[in-house]
């Protein structure tokens, strides 16, 4: 096989060219998550590129990882290992297929005093046609406790909560402790495209090379993603936003362009083109009943700086910047909305949840998102509802410093597919029903990686909810892979909540309250009871850190709230640092051919809601049967488990899972 086929292969989920025992030498080795493609097929976004790990390509620089601790280099990098490199060291990336333009994912120190540095990373193929990235950790490097600060020297934002480094709450402590800092460093990497300038063919070589004289005293290198970049997209009868003043070299803000050619858009029954060329756009685009197409998220930016604003807005925004908004739900929404084809560039750097700052917001109903790249706003897209019938397909979210969707409050009979995002700040891909129930929506065929706080996807209440067919990889702290909690005040979950045919990988993280490790997908009961028709169906957790399937309330409320009825069928988990199922709640579930390999501990830890009972845990399990394997001969689901058998031990140690493998 060619080493172009093999590109062609991965990319529509086929089989990877394989490393030799040093990992570096017998061609691109191309993964999805970090993984062998064939262990996902058909789940996860299909996408235009192929990643590559920098860990597998060769290299003089040092391999750093794996590690799953929080506030480490190893633990935000893709798969848990990236490559580390001082001046005048490369790494160095065989090309799979036809490409391009790349994506490097990469992370350098913070300034000392935090804010950021720049430094050059020189891109050479075949040690010809160099190029220099001008890198930036401007977007990086969070510090503290939530909201977080980018100050590394500040002291606790919160010296009244728990703090798990030295077990206390240290505003009623004496002598009050000494915190190290910076404290809990955290959001370490960016990203950045390049074009190269002319197609390269399968089997040329890329080199990332940190020049002599860097400012950066270390660059770490996570993955190189290539790609072969489609032609601009031309639409000739269109309101053409350079012809209403806008400027492609970004040299003067073109928000009234844009807000000229879409009014005329709207009289003339056109839509509205963005030709190739980066727009400084430093404001909301308002959008109602209006496509607006770009030439291509390569090929067409709207670039923004983050306002102060004079005063703050009545919503509590204290800044402005570039997104394009529907109108507010209260004055009626937005409807037909059709945006494609463009890149959107914030200069978002610190986390202040009442800004305004999202990439896509506000009420868009009956409308369409496809095709964007977003990065460096607050939010990727954030909806505020009541809305219904928005389609979110297609596109790329990275960089974020919180969520890259969310669907808030009323937003009904939607779909989020095939999108791909990495590197958010809080939950990848949201639901919350607060106030006002979400309904009928679903997230499907999308790739989420790397989300350093929170969840690659959560459910937040909400009535008849999907999640299917997703990949979901490398949760940090404080969340993991896939979630449905009745928490943050969300409305009760009604109707139907599935989970069907995902796949999580080294999910599973350790929450800093508890001081317990997550299941790779987990269950909390904290608002309310959880008691709909929850169903887990075809799901595999893949290398989870601790549980692969955790139900769980807070002790504060352990006697008010319960998980009823959940019903797991046809699962596979391969590989936990603890149990198969966790159980810290009272309620039910039923298991029917679940199985198990690489357990690490006793195959339930059913603590119940930790009365413990003469009559047994408050939790029920039931064996409908064909729950098979667990740790050596021993079934993950014994007999000697049921119905309800205490098998409680608080904090089981952790065990190292296998590697992922062909079931």
């Amino acid at each position: 096989m060619t080493a172009a086929a093999v590109g062609i292969g991965l990319l529509s989920g086929g089989g990877t060219a394989l490393a030799a025992p040093d990992g570096r030498s017998a061609g691109p080795v191309v993964t999805r998550a970090a993984l062998d493609p064939a262990l996902v097929a058909g789940r996860g976004a299909r996408v235009a590129f192929a990643e590559q790990e920098a860990e597998n390509a060769a290299t003089n620089g040092a391999v750093i990882g794996p590690d799953r601790t929080a506030y480490t280099l190893p633990s935000e990098a893709s798969g848990r290992t990236a490559v580390k490199l001082t001046p005048k060291q490369y790494v160095e990336f065989t090309l799979p297929g036809p490409a391009d333009a790349i994506t490097v994912r990469y992370s350098i120190p913070d300034a000392p005093g935090g804010g950021g540095i720049t430094a050059p990373l020189d891109v050479t193929v075949n040690g010809k046609a160099r190029k220099t990235m001008t890198l930036t950790s401007q977007y990086a490097w969070l510090y503290n406790q939530y909201p977080f600060s980018n100050d590394p020297g500040a002291d606790l934002l919160h010296p009244d909560w728990w703090i798990t480094e030295c077990a206390c709450v240290p505003a009623a402590t004496t002598p009050a402790p000494v915190i190290t800092k910076p404290f809990r460093p955290s959001h370490f990497y960016d990203e950045q495209r390049l074009r190269l300038g002319k197609t390269y063919r399968a089997g040329d070589k890329v080199r990332l090379t940190v020049p002599a004289g860097s400012k950066a005293d270390w660059t770490v290198v996570d993955l190189l993603d290539s790609e072969l970049v489609a032609a601009p997209h031309v639409r000739l009868v269109a309101a053409n936003v350079v012809l209403f003043g806008a400027d492609p070299l970004g040299r003067r803000d073109s928000a009234d362009a844009f807000d000229r050619a879409i009014a005329h858009a709207k009289r003339k029954n056109l839509k509205v083109y963005i030709p190739p060329g980066t727009y400084q756009v430093n404001r909301h685009i308002l959008v109602d009943d209006v496509t607006i197409e770009g030439a291509g998220n390569w090929h067409t930016v709207i670039k923004g700086r983050q306002i102060t604003l004079d005063e703050p807005a009545p919503d509590g925004s204290v800044h402005t910047g570039v997104g394009f908004y529907g109108k507010d739900a209260a004055d009626g929404g937005s409807r037909d909305v059709h945006l494609s084809g463009f890149a959107i560039e914030g200069d978002v750097r610190e986390r202040i949840d009442t800004d305004q700052v999202n990439g896509v917001g506000g009420a868009m109903s009956d409308s369409t998102i496809t095709g964007l790249h977003i990065r460096h706003t607050k939010v990727g897209l954030w909806f505020d509802g009541p809305m219904s019938n928005v389609r979110v397909t297609g596109n790329i979210v990275v960089d974020q410093i919180a969520d890259a969707l969310n669907f808030h409050t009323g937003v009904t009979d939607s779909v989020v597919s095939d999108n791909f995002v990495r590197n958010t700040g809080d939950d990848g891909l949201a639901m919350w029903s607060e106030k006002t129930a979400n309904a009928r929506n679903t997230f499907t065929r999308n790739t989420v990686q790397s989300p350093v706080l929170a969840n690659g996807i959560a459910i937040y209440g909400g009535t008849d909810s999907t999640v299917s067919d997703n990949l979901v990889a490398d949760p940090v702290r404080e969340g993991s892979a896939l979630h449905a909690g009745s928490r943050f005040g969300a409305e009760k979950f009604t109707g139907r909540l599935s989970f069907t045919d995902n796949t999580t990988v080294r999910a599973g993280t350790y929450e800093l309250n508890w001081r317990i490790g997550l299941g790779a997908i987990w269950l909390y009961a904290l608002d309310k009871d959880i008691d709909a028709d929850v169903r887990v169906t075809g799901d595999h957790y893949l290398d989870s850190t601790y549980n692969a399937i955790m139900l769980v309330s807070d002790y504060a409320v352990k006697d008010l709230y319960a998980i009823e009825g959940v019903r797991f069928k046809d699962v596979r988990i391969d590989g936990t640092g603890t149990s198969a199922v966790s159980a810290r709640v009272k309620g039910s579930a039923s298991f029917e051919n679940v199985d198990a390999r690489g357990v690490g501990a006793v195959g339930v830890n059913n603590c119940g809601s930790f009365n413990f009972t003469p009559a047994g845990s408050e939790f029920a399990l039931t064996d409908l049967g064909g729950n098979d394997g667990g740790r050596g001969t021993e079934s993950w689901l014994a007999p000697w488990l049921l119905p309800n058998t205490i098998t409680c031990d608080d904090r089981p140690p952790v065990v190292a899972p296998p590697a992922p493998s062909p079931w």
